[in-house]
């Protein structure tokens, strides 16, 4: 048992989101062990290769990881909680307003992918978050570490669009127009 586990509510509500087609295909190692697998993977930060022996081979979980994130369903499965989520906290399943920013991070010298931010003095990869106003994460975009935050959050503002229709206005601090402590974006393109 890991704290990463899931339990079984969590697992009956990821399984009606992952749809009957994928649910209901016969494998060797349950659902629940993969998924399971999978979010220790990602909450450890460990490589593949040693991920536990009691859960499934590496090789079988990295699978169903690329397969799912290539189709977008960990995508799909992450705003759908959103969504219940916020209907939970008796709002809106999609917010008017939510709240962008940016954090410049060193990254380790494998990757080909990184930046200078000149103005952090960060040589590495660049983060664009956007949240509602519960902190939920509705989008991330991340890049070089010397791109821009206007451009970074018009990049991470088409990933979303459509995703959540009432979502209007975006509040951002001056990096992002440079003019004013805080700016309102407001998404005209949506």
């Amino acid at each position: 048992m890991y704290l990463t586990n899931i339990t079984d509510s969590e697992c009956e509500v990821i399984k009606k989101r992952l749809g009957a087609k994928i649910v209901n295909r016969k494998r060797k190692y349950g659902l629940r062990s993969i998924i399971n697998a999978i979010l220790y993977v990602t909450k450890t930060g460990i490589q593949w290769r040693m991920l536990p022996n009691d859960f499934p081979d590496w090789e079988l979980v990295y699978y169903y990881f690329r397969t799912w994130s290539k189709a977008g369903i960990d995508k799909t499965i992450h705003d759908s909680l959103v969504r219940q989520v916020r209907v939970d906290q008796c709002r809106n399943s999609s917010p008017s307003l939510g709240l962008i920013d940016s954090q410049s991070v060193k990254s380790s010298s494998m990757t080909k992918d990184k930046g200078i931010d000149g103005n952090k003095k960060v040589q590495g990869r660049k983060r664009f978050i956007l949240t509602d106003t519960l902190g939920l994460i509705l989008g991330l975009y991340i890049t070089t570490a010397n791109e821009g935050e206007r451009r970074g959050a018009i990049a991470l503002l088409q990933k979303i669009k459509g995703i959540f229709p009432r979502l209007v206005k975006i509040l951002a601090d001056q990096g992002f127009d440079g003019s004013r402590k805080y700016s309102t974006l407001f998404i005209t393109f949506f």
